[in-house]
């Protein structure tokens, strides 16, 4: 077999591919035995007449286009390693040079491949790096949070509702004084303030007391999901059956002993400023490795074909359909309630393929140009870690690896390695903080969480 690149011309590499004539051979009897049983020939039972009598009354045409089917996914990988190209979708055939019995099959293919990236600068870049010292504030708010994690509802009965109480409700909906669709329940617990009926209605439950009844009277929004009462006016009948209020633990030696494994509530301290140091590091290297990455992206130019990007989509729909399914819901339901299409949702995921697609394309050009490679211990160990979580053994996971999972493994290596690359030879200014500073400018509680 012989393959010729003739050139690349807009990230598409055009092909000539030459097959042996006894290889092509070997694709027309397959292609022969695939059709033989469905072809009649006067003189012969159906399904037996030979593959020479069939040409001559068919033509031999009639084997070319399953015999082209069967070859090109056989030669194609070979026509790719001597050529060296990287593509990125399977070829289509522009032109049949030769196609003849006893010569070889010539033919004309074009591919699209991995576009060539101009890199700018990604060594010496400015990154800044927070370091933060860990207040005793912020570990008496995490405290409190574990406090109200494990508060009792205790009820009361001549305490008027308040914002953060806990009221047991019946109620019923009506709009023009027909009952709502869903809109009654019976014992409903729900805490004041939550926000999680419509707006406006936990607050008119403020200062009520129990076996009080009330009128709720709101407007559902105009974008409510439910398009028959979205923007109209309803009332609720409400019956405040029950209030109930936070009981919270007190916090000493007792309460570290029930909620974690310490004995004294300096131990629990101590072990959550420690937790909170320590997802606080995470996040502030996975920041600055981010920051590296974002600012070689932009520095860098590529042409990324459409292929790609649609490829990439393709990954990020998948991904999607498997979250929404962990929630019990099929992506047809997903559109019908949120009044999508799979073209808006494509449209929607476009700037977050584009973007991933740069990123590694950059990262890649990057691994190459610094002769960034996956060693055998590297390999060896990532093999491990996989053997390691999934309980099996090492030998039985090895053996099931196939040749594009290892290329898998070794990819993911050289990518972490990269990023290490980018972050050890940039220039990094420290920052030092409190974490009272993160809660002080805003920022979500959430980063600086011990359980993340």
């Amino acid at each position: 077999m012989k393959a010729n690149l003739e050139k690349i011309e807009n990230n598409i590499a055009m092909l000539e591919i030459e097959v042996d004539a006894d290889r092509f051979e070997e694709a027309m009897n397959r292609a022969y035995k695939k059709n033989v049983k469905k072809i009649n020939v006067p003189g012969f039972r159906k399904g037996h007449a030979p593959r020479k009598i069939i040409e001559i009354h068919f033509g031999e045409g009639i084997f070319y286009e399953d015999a082209i089917n069967f070859i090109i996914p056989e030669v194609f990988p070979y026509a790719v390693e001597e050529t060296g190209i990287e593509p990125v979708e399977q070829p289509s055939i522009t032109d049949i040079v030769q196609i003849e019995s006893g010569k070889p099959f010539i033919f004309k293919a074009e591919v699209t491949v991995k576009p060539e990236v101009k890199l700018g600068e990604y060594k010496g870049l400015e990154l800044e790096k927070l370091e933060f010292e860990v207040t005793e504030e912020t570990v008496n708010q995490e405290l409190e949070r574990m406090r109200e994690q494990n508060a009792r509802l205790v009820s009361v009965d001549n305490k008027p509702s308040e914002k953060g109480d806990t009221v047991v409700i019946d109620f019923e909906g009506f709009i023009d004084n027909e009952p709502i669709e869903g809109g009654k329940a019976e014992n409903y617990f729900l805490e004041i303030g939550s926000k999680s009926l419509i707006e406006g209605f936990e607050e008119q439950l403020v200062g009520c007391l129990p076996d009080e009844e009330k009128e709720i009277h709101v407007k559902f929004p105009d974008d409510y999901s439910a398009e028959e009462i979205a923007g109209k006016d309803a009332v609720f009948n409400v019956k405040v059956k029950e209030i109930k209020v936070k009981e919270l633990p007190e916090l000493n030696d007792e309460f570290a002993k029930e909620i974690s494994e310490h004995e004294t509530l300096k131990e629990l301290r101590d072990d959550l400023e420690n937790k909170i140091k320590e997802a606080l590091e995470r996040a502030t290297q996975t920041k600055l490795e981010n920051d590296a990455i974002n600012k070689a992206v932009e520095a860098a130019e590529v042409e990324i074909p459409q292929v790609m990007i649609d490829n990439e989509i393709d990954l990020l729909l998948r991904d999607f359909v498997v979250k929404l399914s962990y929630s019990g819901i099929s992506l047809e339901q997903y559109l019908e309630y949120s009044g999508l299409n799979e073209e808006d949702m494509r449209e929607r995921f476009k700037d977050e393929a584009y973007n991933n697609v740069k990123r590694s394309l950059v990262l890649e050009a990057i691994a190459k140009t610094e002769n960034i490679q996956a060693d055998e211990e590297e390999v060896e160990k990532s093999i491990k870690d996989i053997a390691d979580s999934s309980n099996k053994d090492i030998e039985e996971i090895r053996k099931s690896i196939g040749e594009e999972q290892l290329n898998y493994i070794k990819k993911n290596i050289i990518m972490r390695k990269t990023v290490d690359f980018l972050v050890n030879n940039s220039t990094i200014k420290v920052t030092n903080k409190t974490t009272s500073d993160v809660f002080d400018e805003g920022e979500e509680e959430k980063q600086i969480s011990p359980n993340e």
